[in-house]
C-alpha cells in the first residue's frame, strides 16, 4: 500500500493512499483528513474472524478500559469501494510514526502505540495481566500478526533493539517486541532502596532472541514533570 510520513520528526503526519478494493484499519480519533470517496466505519476491534465469544470479549475489555479510565478498543475500518482516495493519520503525541512490515510473526505493543494496519494482519487486545501493571503498560498489550503493513507511534523517535540472550527495558520506554520473547518484571538493583529512590519503577527483563522497539521519551515522565505545577 502506498504511504509516506511527512512533517517528521516531531510532527508526524501519516499519508496513505487506497487503490480501488483496498481496505485499512485506524486507530479510532486517529484520523486527520479523508477524500470523500473513500468510506469508513467504526468498529469494535475484536479481531479477524471473532465469532460471537470473540465479540464479546472484546466488548468486556473496552468496557473495563472505559471504566479504568482508559480508551475503548474502537477501530475505524477505512475502506475505497470505487476510484481509490487518501487518508491521512496523526498519533496523539509529538513524535515518529514507523512502518513496521509484517512476514508472518506476532508483535506486542504498549496500549497508544498502534496507529494502523493493512493486509492480512489481524490486530486484537490481549490480556497483559500483573506483569503489564507494574510495567506501567496498563492492563492491555496490542498483538498484531500476519502479513502486510503496519504503523505504530512513539513519544519521541523510536529505536530497534536487538535482545540475543538478555535485555532491560524501562516500562515507561516500551513500545513493541516480538511475542518470541519471554517478559519478566524486575527491580532496577539496590534491592527496596533501589525501587524507591532510583526513580526507575520496575523494569522490563525481556530474555531470548528478537526486536524490542523504545521511545525516546516517556509520557510517565512528562506526566511527573507537570503534576507539580499543576492546581491543586
Amino acid at each position: 500500500m502506498q504511504h509516506r510520513t511527512k512533517h517528521e520528526p516531531s510532527s508526524s503526519l501519516l499519508e496513505v493512499t487506497l487503490d480501488p478494493g483496498e481496505a485499512m484499519l485506524a486507530e479510532a480519533g486517529a484520523m486527520v483528513a479523508r477524500s470523500p470517496s473513500l468510506r469508513t466505519v467504526v468498529r469494535l476491534n475484536a479481531g479477524r474472524g471473532a465469532g460471537l465469544f470473540g465479540r464479546l470479549k472484546a466488548f468486556v475489555i473496552a468496557l473495563l478500559r472505559k471504566l479504568s479510565g482508559g480508551e475503548t478498543f474502537f477501530v475505524n475500518h477505512i475502506e475505497a469501494p470505487e476510484g481509490g482516495g487518501w487518508v491521512w493519520l496523526a498519533p496523539p503525541l509529538s513524535g515518529r510514526v514507523r512502518h513496521v512490515p509484517l512476514q508472518g510473526e506476532t508483535m506486542l505493543f504498549s496500549a497508544g502505540s498502534y496507529l494502523a494496519s493493512a493486509g492480512d494482519i489481524d490486530v486484537r487486545v490481549r490480556w497483559g495481566g500483573l506483569r503489564a501493571v507494574l510495567a506501567r503498560e496498563g492492563i492491555f498489550f496490542i498483538e498484531a500478526s500476519g502479513v502486510g503493513d503496519l504503523w505504530i507511534t512513539s513519544y519521541g523517535a523510536i529505536e530497534e533493539l536487538p535482545c540475543d540472550g538478555s535485555l532491560l527495558v524501562d516500562g515507561g520506554h516500551l513500545v513493541g517486541f516480538d511475542a518470541s520473547l519471554a517478559l519478566e518484571i524486575r527491580s532496577p538493583g539496590g534491592g527496596l532502596m533501589g525501587l524507591m529512590v532510583s526513580g526507575e519503577g520496575v523494569v522490563c527483563e525481556f530474555t531470548g532472541r528478537g526486536r524490542v522497539l523504545i521511545q525516546s521519551r516517556s509520557a510517565d515522565a512528562l506526566v511527573g514533570w507537570l503534576a507539580p505545577l499543576l492546581p491543586p
